[in-house]
C-alpha cells in the first residue's frame, strides 16, 4: 500500500474552495492524468485516467462528505484506493487543503514510482494546479452542499 499526504494553502474563502472541490467533473482541468470523471449520482463517480501511458477506468464511492470539512472516497472496482481531502479555514480569505491518498500500485512502474515518491510529487503538483485554478477563477464553477454521513 502506498500513502500520500500533501497540503496547499489557497488564497480563497473555505466555502469557495470546498464548493469547487465538489465539482468532480472539473478535476481534469487541474489534475494531470485524469481524463474524465462522470458523476453518476450524489455518491458515485466513474473515473478515466491515464498515467505513464497506462489507461484505467474505475468507479468510486463518496463515503463521507461534510461541507467545508471533508470529502472521503474509496474505489469500488479496479485498483484499490481510498482518500480524503480536508479543508481548514486559516482566515476569511485563506484555506488549507490537505489530501491523503492510499492506493495499491499494480504495475512494476507504479511500484517503482511509489518507492521514489513520484506519486507524492504528482499529488503536490495537482494541488498546486488546483490552487491556481481556484485563485484565478472569479468564483467556483458550482457547488454541492449535501451531507454524506460515514456509515458504520
Amino acid at each position: 500500500m502506498s500513502s500520500v499526504t500533501e497540503s496547499v494553502d489557497v488564497e480563497a474563502p473555505i466555502a469557495q474552495v470546498y464548493n469547487q472541490w465538489t465539482q468532480f467533473e472539473t478535476f481534469p482541468e487541474f489534475m494531470s492524468g485524469v481524463q474524465s470523471i462522470t458523476q453518476l449520482d450524489d455518491r458515485h463517480l466513474h473515473w478515466k485516467i491515464k498515467v505513464a501511458g497506462v489507461e484505467r477506468e474505475f468507479d468510486a464511492e463518496v463515503t463521507e462528505q461534510h461541507p467545508e470539512e471533508r470529502v472521503a472516497w474509496k474505489s469500488t472496482d479496479g485498483t484499490s484506493h481510498a482518500g480524503v481531502v480536508t479543508f481548514h479555514k486559516l482566515d476569511q480569505n485563506h484555506t488549507k487543503v490537505t489530501v491523503q491518498l492510499d492506493w495499491d500500485p499494480d504495475t512494476l512502474l507504479e511500484k517503482a514510482g511509489a518507492i521514489v515518491n513520484a506519486d507524492d510529487m504528482q499529488v503536490s503538483r495537482d494541488l498546486d494546479r488546483f490552487k491556481k485554478f481556484i485563485e484565478q477563477a472569479p468564483s467556483e464553477t458550482g457547488a454541492w452542499r449535501g451531507e454524506v454521513p460515514r456509515e458504520g
